[in-house]
């Protein structure tokens, strides 16, 4: 049976001794009374919740999947979800890191980045549920009117009421300028709003007593193409004016989606017919205020194969342990039994520190992300906010393709030690690999995230987002230049460094020649700048750990080991993508469409 220990130390590691959270909470009035103790009491008690409540219920959700009732249009999650779903309002979880004037406990967003990671490791379908409500939160939060905020965010934060995101049309995925959903003005204010959505997860289920759609459609004087979508929200149920909820709206489940993994979490085509709605933000603008929503999904989804590939290595390793098969080339290294576990071959571990790795560096770049929203949304200096902001715009697209990517490979790899076991549903490696698939494709597929990185987050800005980054990686790089036992780290993170800067600059010029170019090397391109962002966090962990290795702790001996692995074994993959990025156009349209 699969297993589940909530990685409380390495987290403690990041928070506390690599980003000093608290010293920079102290800065912030909103913050300044979170603790050490505070942060490590939450997440230990959300390890609880996740390990405990949540991971017994993940291959239930897997097996029986979401049902549909056709005539009532009402969706049932699988056995145990709402009662799960109960306890966690009950414990005041969706609360966390919300705003204190609509209920919430206002904690830093830091804290619920680890409590997420905690929740996908343990059930990712069921997670979705929650999560999706903290992006409509969010959303409704900037750009809501008062009526709305009043309306909708206490319901959202306590989590009697969870939101979706309605964008996917059968026509339309990644270009949403071709959405047909109509609305159309009411002499009230509101809209009736027609059509069709598809993929929309957590958009009909029985763990709350509403669902707060937010729904993109366009105004009948709207111009074409992206820049005529308008926000609305539209609740299954129509609020009462005392906030219970009231009247069923004209937005139903038409039907369930089959689909490889997530099966727990209901996957659902939404239908409205005349659904009454409330516009978000200005008309015509609604693309703008979804991107708040979306961006957290974004992050949200490179949180979910965080997740995976944590549970995924703590099997691969508990079973490499134990199943013996063969002896080690080298002679014996168990002799009092007929064969060697698999943990001494080269090979596996190779497979168990990729995924080690990935996990590792992975929870560094998301609670580092995580904690420059929290200096964007709470700091008192208008520079530092908005340097958070640049940073949190370039970072986005890489914490979506490249910790998604990785996820891929470590939850394969981590099935592969299984060998044909790993195969087999009972043990539950094969569900993380299905699972962990769909984070490549939805909330923007990671083609599409590598374009926004070199096209709109790089290029566009003549390189200043990622200049501010290299800043951070070059002033670490000279502080750390004399310091003899760190050159293993920061010399190949001062060449990745350089050779970021290269390429970059080639690509730029080549993309000003024919914009086709940027199409050509981006995927390549948001891989190697991925590892410029690890090589950099490592680099720090490094410096941690080597100052405390001989404390006793077999912990900094564990990190500085991983640390040494990743440096030899995976950022090298460098070299070849940096090769294939600037192989170019030529080779992927030298074909023509007939012949292929």
């Amino acid at each position: 049976m699969p297993q589940y220990n909530p990685p409380l130390r390495d987290m403690q590691f990041v928070l506390h001794e690599m980003l000093k959270v608290t010293d920079v909470y102290k800065a912030m009035p909103k913050h300044a009374d979170v603790d050490m103790d505070t942060i490590n009491a939450v997440l230990e008690e959300g390890g609880k919740f996740a390990s405990q409540v949540l991971f017994p219920l993940n291959q239930v959700g897997d097996r029986e999947g979401c049902k549909l009732n056709k005539e009532t249009h009402e969706v049932t999650a699988p056995t145990g979800f709402k009662e799960a779903y109960k306890q966690y309002v009950e414990g005041g979880w969706p609360a966390l890191s919300c705003d204190p004037e609509y209920g919430g406990q206002g904690l830093p967003i830091a804290v619920n980045q680890c409590f997420y990671e905690m929740m996908n490791s343990a059930n990712q379908a069921w997670t979705m549920y929650p999560g999706l409500s903290h992006g409509a939160y969010e959303c409704l939060h900037e750009h809501g009117t008062a009526e709305q905020k009043a309306t909708y965010l206490p319901k959202l934060t306590s989590g009697q009421w969870t939101g979706t995101m309605c964008l996917t049309e059968p026509h339309c995925g990644t270009d949403l300028g071709l959405l047909r959903t109509k609305a159309e003005p009411q002499a009230d204010g509101t809209y009736r709003i027609t059509g069709s959505k598809i993929f929309i997860s957590a958009g009909e289920h029985d763990l709350a007593e509403n669902i707060i759609h937010l729904v993109l459609a366009r105004l009948p004087d709207a111009p074409a193409g992206s820049k005529g979508i308008s926000l609305f929200v539209v609740p299954k149920f129509l609020p009462n004016a005392d906030g219970t909820p009231g009247k069923r709206n004209g937005v139903f489940c038409a039907g369930l989606e089959h689909k490889m993994g997530i099966h727990g979490n209901a996957t659902a085509q939404i239908v409205l017919e005349g659904a009454i709605g409330t516009l978000v933000g200005q008309p015509n603008k609604g693309l703008a205020a979804m991107f708040v929503m979306m961006n957290a999904a974004r992050l949200g989804v490179g949180n979910q194969s965080l997740g995976l590939t944590e549970v995924a290595y703590q099997n691969a390793v508990a079973y490499a342990k134990d199943r013996i098969q063969m002896r080690a080339l080298s002679g014996p290294k168990a002799a009092d039994k007929p064969a060697d576990p698999i943990i001494v071959h080269p090979d596996v571990r190779k497979m168990l520190l990729t995924a080690r790795a990935y996990a590792e560096g992975g929870r560094a770049l998301a609670i580092h992300i995580a904690l420059l929203i929290d200096k964007e949304l709470s700091s008192t200096d208008e520079d530092e906010r908005k340097d958070a902001a640049d940073q949190v715009a370039l970072l986005t697209p890489i914490v979506k393709a490249f910790l998604t990517d990785n996820g891929w490979l470590a939850t394969s790899h981590c099935m592969q030690v299984f060998g044909g076991h790993g195969y087999i549903a009972e043990w539950g490696m094969e569900q993380y690999v299905r699972d962990a698939r769909i984070n490549m494709i939805y909330e923007g597929t990671n083609t599409i995230q590598s374009l926004d990185l070199l096209g709109r987050k790089v290029l566009a800005d003549n390189g200043a987002k990622l200049k501010k980054f290299g800043k951070l990686v070059q002033q670490f790089i000279e502080d750390e230049g004399t310091n003899e036992a760190m050159q293993e780290f920061v010399n190949p993170l001062a060449d990745i460094g350089d050779k970021v800067t290269k390429l970059t600059t080639e690509l730029g010029m080549k993309a000003f020649q024919n914009a086709d170019e940027v199409g050509a090397a981006a995927v390549d391109y948001l891989r190697v700048v991925g590892h410029l962002v690890f090589a950099y966090f490592f680099a720090q962990q490094a410096k941690v750990a080597l100052e405390k290795q001989n404390s006793g702790d077999p912990f900094y001996t564990a990190k500085l080991a991983t640390i040494r692995f990743y440096f030899a074994k995976l950022l090298p993959e460098t070299a070849t993508l940096i090769r294939t990025a600037r192989a170019g156009l030529q080779p992927l349209m030298a074909m023509d469409e007939a012949l292929f």
